[in-house]
């Protein structure tokens, strides 16, 4: 039987791409989402692989979730934390909602998920958690005091539960992408676009298979020595 893994806001940009990566290595995957239900129906049909709406930002909501998730495909044993959304404004010009909207999703989901599956994969004795940071968790970005927080958080979130999750077979990475081909980068304006790219050593911006392939890498079952690590995905924009 071959492993099962559930991956958030797995339905479109970067989180489709590890979807479609782990159901090609031979995973049973499972695509969380929430907002864009026209997107995660098209998703389904197009790849065969299983859409579960809830939100991560909600404690109760995970944990209703994993339960129907492995009441369907078995006992889920990789969870990849790519779940997340922006909300940008400088500080002075920033709502407590738009605070409190990235925390909760980016940041709290990793707990939620990971609170949701830690005992089944304790009982196991196997585990792998992948958690998405950023870049911008790093380096720090301006009018992204909320994002830069909740992924900066993911690291170090990544780096205790690591250290707690060893001992029983369970590993906990994480992955900090640079400036991917997502509709959300290309939406910004050209003359922006081609300054980012100006400071990517590689001369291009980051493909989702390329984070991908990253995820593939850390959730293999002889990656068992590999905890606590930030792998950066990112062109050399940002060594760290």
């Amino acid at each position: 039987m071959s492993r099962v893994a559930l991956v958030t806001g797995g339905t479109r940009g970067i989180g489709k791409a590890i979807s479609l990566a782990l159901k090609n290595a031979g995973y049973q995957v499972a695509a969380n989402y929430f907002g864009n239900v026209e997107a995660a129906k098209k998703f389904t049909e197009e790849t065969g692989i299983p859409a579960y709406r809830f939100d991560v930002s909600n404690f109760s909501e995970c944990q209703a979730g994993v339960k129907v998730v492995a009441g369907d495909l078995g006992p889920i044993e990789i969870v990849v934390n790519n779940a997340g959304i922006t909300r940008d404004a400088p500080l002075h010009k920033m709502s407590y909602e738009q605070w409190e909207q990235v925390i909760h999703t980016n940041l709290t989901s990793c707990f939620n998920m990971a609170r949701s599956v830690i005992d089944t994969m304790r009982d196991m004795g196997f585990g792998r958690i992948v958690n998405i940071g950023s870049l911008n968790g790093q380096a720090g970005q301006y009018g992204q005091v909320n994002y830069a927080a909740a992924k900066s958080g993911i690291h170090g979130f990544t780096k205790a539960l690591a250290q707690e999750g060893a001992a029983k077979g369970i590993t906990v990475n994480a992955i900090a992408p640079g400036y991917v081909d997502t509709e959300m980068v290309l939406a910004v304006p050209a003359e922006v676009l081609k300054k980012i790219v100006a400071k990517i050593p590689a001369g291009r911006l980051g493909h989702a298979e390329d984070i991908a392939r990253g995820v593939l890498f850390l959730v293999a079952d002889d990656a068992d020595f590999i905890t606590g690590s930030t792998i950066s995905i990112n062109g050399g924009h940002h060594m760290y």
